[in-house]
This record gives structure tokens, C-alpha cells and sequence, in this order.
């Protein structure tokens, strides 16, 4: 075989070579791996549905979504260790934080990429009880009673059993600090108020975590106790689970509370971009995330109890989502980063205050 001969079957094997390479990103089928929590496989079982339909007629390709779901903050460890998410879609951005800062998958200033600070939807707590509420839980005072058993996920392991911990904190300095509770947090003039508030806030969340006989790791497995278990007298939990199961909870023997007062709850959604990069699925999983802000997906959000963010979608479904006070996490704990650190990092307040049985 001559020179010329070599040279052009080394020029059809890198061309063979790099097709191999290219393939994943022109093939017609497609995989992607959404990691999420425990209460969304309602929701991404219709929005998945409906995303794939729009992606074959804008692209021709025909997308496969896996899922994967458990509470936030064992998803996101998960994906720390190797889990090769293309998208997370998690109950708190201090699960999203975690995975940028300990396994640098995607990039520490990732918030902001998407609309609305990467959260597409909201939600909030409520409360469910036995029926006919025996134990005449109104609100979040009623927690510490002595009497009164309280079910609630693991702040270690679960998403939303942090967004709980941190309602029951903001409810006292609400209650101490009066309705201007988050101009007086960042009063200088205010300090020693402050300071009271937030011990008997601690002291109070002490109280409600004594009353704790189960710390599941997942919001779905501390309903599965409430419910199907029947332990506790009431479960602290997200406002969209409570209100997606409604139409059940007679026939579970159990019923909806309000409290008047809350923290609004921001579950976040992010592109894992050195798995996409690596898999050539960076244009579909961003395509996913981004339709979730689109009317379709905004209308499947209200669908399932999130508020949705688009003006549109939240005026159709406000009413079946009841008026309540709401307070932020950056308002009165100073972003995810600082709750961490004052609350769930080893050493924090809830190291302190709970004593496992």
C-alpha cells in the first residue's frame, strides 16, 4: 500500500472517529436524567410528557426523560458522588450550592441563569391533622404543645423539612418582633430585641422537635408515616402535596390547616453542565428547564399546586391556593448560604437543639 493509500485510510478513520464522538449530539433519540424531590413525580410525569411531544415537533428528536426523586438533600448527594444528572430540579438552592461547591459541576454563581432566580414556581407549608382535628392545631404555637405529636423529614436529608425548621424560627421572631419583624432584623437600633427573639426561637424549636418521634428522610416517606402509619397528630409539609392529595384526604382521615403565616418556599432548577457537556445534551436539558416557564409548563405547575411565577398562570389558579402572610428565606435568614451555616451545617442550631431518641 502506497503513502497516498495510508493517508486516506488515516483520513477515514478520524472522520469515522469523530463521527463516533459527534454521535450522541445529532442522534435521534435522546436520554435525559432530571434528579428532583420527593413530592414532583406528579408534576414531571405530566410536564415530561408534554416537553418530549414539544421537542420531536421542534427538533425531530424523540427525547427520553428518566427520573429520580428523594428528598433534596440525599439527591444532591447523589449527585456529588456520581449520579450523572443532566438537570436537577431541587427543593432548595442550598442543595444546588452544595453540588457547584463540592463536586464543581456546575458554576458557584449558577442562580440567575434562568428566570426568577432559576425557580419556575413556588410553594409553601400547611399543615395536615386527623379528622375533625382533635387536637385544634391552628397554628404554629400549637407545634410545641406537649400533647400534640408532630411529623416532620430530617433537615439533614430533606428539603422541605429545612423550609419547615426555618417557618417554625421566622414564626417566633414574627411573633416577637411584631409585623415589621424583617425591617427590625436589620436595625443596628434593634440588636438586643434581635437577640431575645432568636433565643426563643431556638428554645421553641427545641420544644417542636422534642415532639418528634421519626425523622424520615423524605417529605413522601413522612407523609407515608403520617397517613399509612398513622403516627403523629400532625404533618408539617409542603403546600402543593397537601393540596394535590385533597380530594383523598377525607378517605385518609385526615384534613388541611392553614397557618396565617408561612415562608415561601422557592424550589430551583439547574443544568448540571459538565455532565451535559460530557453527554452532548446540553441544548435539550436547557430546552427542558426553559419550557417550564413556558405558558405550557406554567399551566402543568398550577395544575399540581405550584404557584406558578407567570402573572397569566398565577391569576387562573389563584384560588385554589389560600391567602397567607409570606416571609423569604433572604429576608430573614440572609440566602441558603447563611441558614447552612447558623442551622444545618454540623454544628449548627439544629445539631444543638435535637437529641435523636
Amino acid at each position: 500500500m502506497n503513502r497516498n493509500s495510508f493517508a486516506s485510510l488515516a483520513a477515514v478513520f478520524a472522520l469515522t472517529l469523530l463521527a463516533g464522538i459527534l454521535a450522541p449530539v445529532s442522534a435521534q433519540n435522546l436520554e435525559i436524567l432530571n434528579v428532583s424531590y420527593d413530592p414532583t413525580r406528579e408534576l414531571f410525569r405530566e410536564f415530561n410528557e408534554a416537553f418530549a411531544k414539544y421537542w420531536k415537533e421542534k427538533t425531530g428528536q424523540v427525547v427520553k426523560i428518566q427520573q429520580s426523586h428523594g428528598g433534596s438533600g440525599s439527591q444532591a448527594r447523589a449527585v456529588i458522588d456520581g449520579l450523572e444528572a443532566d438537570v436537577v430540579t431541587l427543593a432548595l438552592a442550598g442543595d444546588i450550592n452544595a453540588i457547584a461547591e463540592q463536586a464543581g459541576l456546575l458554576p458557584k454563581n449558577w442562580q440567575g441563569t434562568l428566570p426568577h432566580n432559576n425557580a419556575p414556581y413556588s410553594s409553601t407549608l400547611a399543615f395536615l391533622v386527623r379528622k375533625g382535628n382533635p387536637k385544634n392545631i391552628r397554628n404554629w404555637d400549637d407545634l410545641a404543645r406537649p400533647d400534640v405529636q408532630v411529623i416532620t423529614p430530617n433537615p439533614k436529608t430533606s428539603g422541605v423539612a429545612r423550609w419547615n425548621y426555618l417557618a417554625l424560627w421566622g414564626f417566633v421572631l414574627r411573633q416577637e418582633l411584631g409585623p415589621d419583624f424583617v425591617a427590625k432584623l436589620k436595625d443596628p437600633a434593634q440588636a438586643q430585641a434581635v437577640a431575645a427573639a432568636q433565643a426563643k426561637a431556638k428554645a421553641f424549636v427545641a420544644k417542636v422537635y422534642g415532639n418528634v418521634p421519626v425523622l424520615d428522610r423524605g417529605a413522601r416517606e413522612a407523609t407515608n408515616t403520617f397517613i399509612q402509619r398513622r403516627i403523629g397528630d400532625v404533618l408539617i409539609n409542603w403546600e402543593n402535596e397537601a393540596l394535590l392529595g385533597s380530594k383523598d384526604l377525607d378517605a385518609a382521615g385526615v384534613q388541611l390547616v392553614v397557618p396565617p403565616v408561612a415562608i415561601k418556599a422557592e424550589p430551583v432548577v439547574a443544568v448540571v453542565d459538565k455532565n451535559v457537556d460530557r453527554k452532548g445534551t446540553r441544548a435539550v436539558a436547557l430546552a427542558y428547564l426553559e419550557y417550564l416557564y413556558s405558558p405550557v409548563g406554567q399551566d402543568i405547575a398550577g395544575k399540581n399546586y405550584y404557584r406558578p411565577v407567570d402573572p397569566e398562570a398565577a391569576k387562573k389558579y389563584a384560588s385554589q391556593f389560600p391567602t397567607i402572610e409570606l416571609f423569604t428565606i433572604d429576608e430573614v435568614f440572609g440566602g441558603w448560604r447563611q441558614a447552612n451555616r447558623d442551622h444545618f451545617d454540623d454544628g449548627g442550631s439544629f445539631d444543638q437543639i435535637y437529641q435523636p431518641r
